[in-house]
Formats: structure tokens, C-alpha cells, sequence
């Protein structure tokens, strides 16, 4: 059987008609090399200098790895010029990044983590770029993109994938109907379909999250992690497994291969904060991927993909993957401040 590539994969699916536009094609293209490129960088290690963190911050207040930067950097200059876009934002930039006016612009916008799981970069563990695409307002093509044109909700991408960097390098995409997945070919630099119409398996007992919070968690999210604990002799009547990577594209990529629940509560820490991770950047495109894959996306109360961000960085509380554990989680209910806070 022929090996499908990238690039004949979305030829294809443009030919269906409303599967994707030829500009949104020409734009995955270009995302999926920059991350190519990343793959490329991430492998050559102590041997590229990309180890170790600049002593810089963030907007999220987060000390700078030199990949952070480095594939932040690979992304904007990979797709600034092509036409595709109106304008990017980032989780490493303060506000958005418009398209400089000696290139064209496009009809859409990229929203993307360029390094997930920074924490791994320096010990050799599974990294991944996270991206998102929505359609620019109209009008955009002639007057400058401004941050709020990027507050749409997560059921408006028109796109979404994520990139994971680890034994093999994996891409996965969806356009809204379906979930793919490609393996990267280093030896002839492609591209190749490898997963079609993937589907979240139920019925494995198998969770992530961070152990360490256990005691900021609201009662609910405690409780229904202590049953899982109990194994056998508690309530659930089975064993659990938790698998807890820090790096939440690598997590996702196993939930959405082999089952299983992910998640990231709203914590007493910082009680005014909705939740650690990003909507734009983390939330909305693995929600979307999540979804398509028959699985579900909360923040602990409600559909993530419906919640209309009120600034660029918002963050969320995050449970995701296959629908039946997400649904054993909404069975233990809410509390005053919520299992995904309230405001």
C-alpha cells in the first residue's frame, strides 16, 4: 500500500469541497515544517547549545527556556510571510504578532504554545507545540488584527493539532471532521499518515494529574481521585493507573491513543485564578482534538470549547479525554467555588 504524505492527505481532503480551504491547507504546511524543524533542533540536544533556560520571564511569569524561545522564533518567521495569516499570538509573546506589511496577509490566525512541557527539555523527556487556527474577523485583510479579534471560543477553530516530540515525532490534526495522525520520516524528512479517524478507547482505568496538589484540591476532585486510589477495595471496585508526565501535549497524545483522563483542577493556591493552563494556547486546540476524537473537554463544570476568553493568556481549569471517565468525574458534582471555578 502507498505511503499517503502530508501534503497529499490535505490535497485530498481539499477535494472533498468544504474540508478545507486551499489557504488553510498552505497553512498546516507551513506550521507542519516549523514543527518539523523544532523535531529537528529538539534532537541535536547539548549538541545544538538549546539546553538550559535565558534567566528571562515570560508574560506568564515563567522562567524562559532557550527552546521556548528558539521555536517560538521558528514558528513566527516559518509563517509570517506565506499569506495564510492575518496575525499570530503566542504563549511566549506578550500580545499578538501582525503580519509586517511588505508580506500579504490572509484570512486566518494562529494561535500556538511553541514548547510544551519545558520542564522536560533538559532531561531528555516527550516536549510538544501546540497550535490552533481561527478565521480572522472580516475586514481584517485591510486594517490591523487587534487582541480581541483572537477572543473567539474554542468551538470557532477551524483547525487544530499538536506536534510531540519524543521516541518518534508524531503530528496530529483535526479540521473538524476527524482526528489524523502522522509520523515524521527522518530519513526522507516527510510527513506520513500513519492513524485515520482516530477514536479515545473507553473502559481504561487510567488517569493524570499532578499528586502533588492533593491538598488544594476542592473535596469533590480529592474524593474522586481517593476512590481511584482505593483500587479494588473502594468504591470503584477496580485498579487505577496514574501516569503523570509534565508535559500535558504528551499526556493527551496517550489518553487519545490508549484511554483515560486528564486533568488539571482549579487549586486553593491562587483562589482568584480560573486554572493553571492556557485557553487559547492549551485548552481550546487539545478540547477540539479531544472532541473529534468521541471524547470530552470540561473545566470541571462546563464545556471548555464554549467559553468566550476575556483576555490573551486566560486560564482554565482542564479534565479531558474519553467521555465515560469524564462523565464519572461530573457525577461527584460541583462545590461553592466549583470544580472549575466560578466567577
Amino acid at each position: 500500500m502507498a505511503r499517503i504524505s502530508l501534503s497529499r492527505f490535505l490535497i485530498e481532503q481539499q477535494r472533498e469541497g468544504d474540508a478545507l480551504s486551499a489557504q488553510l491547507r498552505l497553512l498546516i504546511e507551513v506550521v507542519a515544517r516549523a514543527c518539523k524543524a523544532i523535531s529537528y533542533t529538539i534532537n541535536k540536544g547539548e549538541l545544538g547549545g538549546i539546553l538550559g533556560s535565558l534567566g528571562t520571564e515570560n508574560v506568564q511569569g515563567e522562567v524562559q527556556k532557550k527552546l521556548d524561545v528558539l521555536s517560538n522564533e521558528i514558528l513566527l518567521e516559518a509563517n509570517e510571510w506565506g499569506g495564510h495569516l492575518a496575525a499570530l499570538a503566542s504563549e511566549e509573546m506578550d500580545t499578538i504578532h501582525l503580519i509586517p506589511h511588505r508580506y500579504p496577509k490572509g484570512e486566518y490566525l494562529l494561535v500556538y504554545d511553541p514548547i510544551d512541557g519545558s520542564s522536560n527539555i533538559d532531561v531528555n523527556l516527550s516536549v510538544g507545540t501546540i497550535f490552533s487556527v481561527l478565521e480572522a474577523p472580516e475586514g481584517a485583510s485591510t486594517r490591523d488584527v487587534r487582541e480581541e479579534d483572537f477572543l473567539q471560543p474554542g468551538s470557532r477553530q477551524v483547525a487544530a493539532g499538536y506536534a510531540v516530540y519524543g521516541p518518534q515525532t508524531s503530528l496530529v490534526l483535526t479540521f473538524g471532521k476527524g482526528v489524523f495522525g502522522f509520523t515524521l520520516d527522518r530519513e526522507v524528512g516527510s510527513w506520513v499518515l500513519t492513524q485515520r479517524n482516530i477514536i479515545i478507547p473507553e473502559g481504561n482505568r487510567e488517569f493524570a494529574i499532578n499528586m502533588s496538589n492533593h491538598r488544594h484540591w476542592v473535596p469533590q476532585v480529592r474524593q474522586y481521585i481517593d476512590d481511584r486510589l482505593a483500587g479494588r477495595e473502594g468504591p470503584c471496585g477496580q485498579d487505577f493507573n496514574m501516569r503523570w508526565t509534565g508535559s500535558m501535549v504528551a499526556d493527551i497524545h496517550r489518553i487519545l491513543n490508549r484511554g483515560g483522563i486528564f486533568l488539571y483542577p482549579w487549586d486553593a493556591r491562587d483562589p482568584a485564578r480560573a486554572g493553571k493552563l492556557r485557553l487559547l494556547y492549551e485548552a481550546n486546540p487539545l478540547g477540539l482534538i479531544i472532541e473529534q476524537a468521541g471524547g470530552s473537554a470540561i473545566d470541571g463544570t462546563q464545556r471548555i470549547l464554549d467559553i468566550v476568553p476575556a483576555g490573551l493568556h486566560d486560564r482554565v481549569a482542564v479534565v479531558m479525554g474519553a467521555r465515560d471517565e469524564v462523565e464519572a468525574f461530573q457525577s461527584y458534582g460541583s462545590a461553592e467555588n466549583g470544580i472549575g471555578r466560578v466567577t
